[in-house]
């Protein structure tokens, strides 16, 4: 049995399906550059060889949230241009601007904090401000808009700081025709008019998320930034399958039966008794839980493809293993039970482990944990 067989659970992560997928979501935003989104560790696929293989397929940027994401990435030796959005007071500005990572200000104390920064580093900052056009999370307010480009303007004037874009974020992108799509896009064109008039001559704007790349092209701009469409998961079902949209999961995620077991009728599985047997059957031990990323609303109710035929955990997910009940098949321990993948076997899906937890799919796949080791496969193109 080689290494990899042998491991107790593994998320197998296609990287061929991952640069396929780049190069779909670019045709689909012809005349756009592409921000291949790797935060939460490439929600949870190894942000490291997904940003690399995101640049061979043709992205130009890559997006983390938080800076120490960000510098991860440099200190990987990945170049290029990079973004990050999500800052907190005292955050690391000097090493962000020293390393040429872009930072986004949504207001006066984020512009403060790297002003300082930058003149202590004596390096201009690469800026991008954002803003709130109806999401009501980060970015700046319309009626706060003025202050803050007339302040990064004189900040860029006095060379310490280039705002190098302007931006926003949907909120309902995922909702086909949802009227605050429109709203917002009326709000993000009149606030980069007001930048626009006022000095701004930014390299990119941008407000198109997977959902936006994907369905709404008046949304484009100067760059789309894509996450989980990457990653091969349809942002909405409402909005079509993956295979809808010619991508495909990137993301396998797989465990080794630990143990086979026959036992009678009326016998209790797992905390609670929650299932307990109908007749007598088997029941197959997969050892992954909670800790791992099981959700602990899958018990009961999520699929797992053992012995080739979907089965449901059969009681509770506790922390480090659940059951399957196998109905009465005699499988062979070692066997492997996959949770969720692109489908090629019969296996289930992402979505489908959401529609079971009550969730989304990007929930599914970003909560795996460090306990499950990430198997990177394709990782050299065709023809390098």
């Amino acid at each position: 049995m080689n290494e990899t067989a042998s491991l107790r659970a593994r998320a197998e992560i296609d990287l061929a399906a991952l640069r396929a997928n780049v190069r779909v979501l670019r045709a689909r935003a012809v005349g756009a550059q592409l921000m291949a989104v790797v935060k939460s560790d490439a929600y949870g696929h190894g942000a490291v060889p997904c940003a690399r293989a995101a640049l061979e397929a043709g992205a130009t940027w890559l997006g983390t949230a938080t800076p120490q994401e960000a510098l991860a990435l440099r200190a990987a030796g990945l170049g290029g241009r990079v973004m990050c959005w999500l800052w907190t007071p005292g955050g690391p500005w000097r090493e962000a601007i020293e390393a040429d990572i872009d930072v986004s200000v949504s207001g006066m104390w984020a512009l403060r904090e790297v002003v300082a920064a930058a003149t202590e580093a004596g390096i201009p900052a690469r800026v991008q401000l954002k803003a709130d056009t109806g999401l009501g999370r980060n970015g700046c307010q319309p009626a706060d808009w003025p202050e803050l480009v007339a302040a990064a303007r004189t900040a860029e004037d006095a060379g310490t700081v280039r705002i190098t874009g302007l931006w926003s974020h949907f909120a309902c992108a995922d909702e086909p025709g949802h009227p605050s799509i429109a709203a917002q896009l009326n709000v993000f064109r009149d606030m980069v008019a007001y930048a626009e008039k006022e000095g701004v001559d930014p390299e990119v704007r941008h407000i198109a998320n997977s959902p936006a790349t994907l369905t709404i092209p008046e949304a484009h701009f100067d760059l789309v930034r894509t996450g989980i469409a990457m990653y091969g998961i349809s942002p909405s079902p409402e909005l079509g399958t993956p295979a809808d949209f010619g991508l495909r999961p990137v993301m396998t995620l797989v465990a080794s039966v630990a143990l086979v077991k026959q036992v009678p009728a009326g016998h209790g599985v797992s905390y609670g008794h929650h299932y307990t047997t109908t007749a007598a059957t088997t029941l197959g031990l997969v050892p992954v839980g909670y800790a791992d990323g099981i959700p602990r609303h899958a018990s009961g109710r999520a699929p797992v493809l053992v012995g080739g035929a979907r089965r449901r955990i059969a009681g509770r997910v506790a922390m480090d293993q659940f059951v399957v009940d196998l109905d009465g098949d005699e499988i062979e321990v070692g066997s492997e039970a996959v949770l969720f993948g692109p489908g090629d076997r019969g296996e289930p899906s992402a979505e489908d482990w959401a529609q079971a937890c009550d969730t989304i799919a990007y929930e599914i796949v970003t909560r795996i944990g460090s306990r499950v080791p990430r198997v990177h496969l394709n990782g050299t193109p065709a023809g390098s």
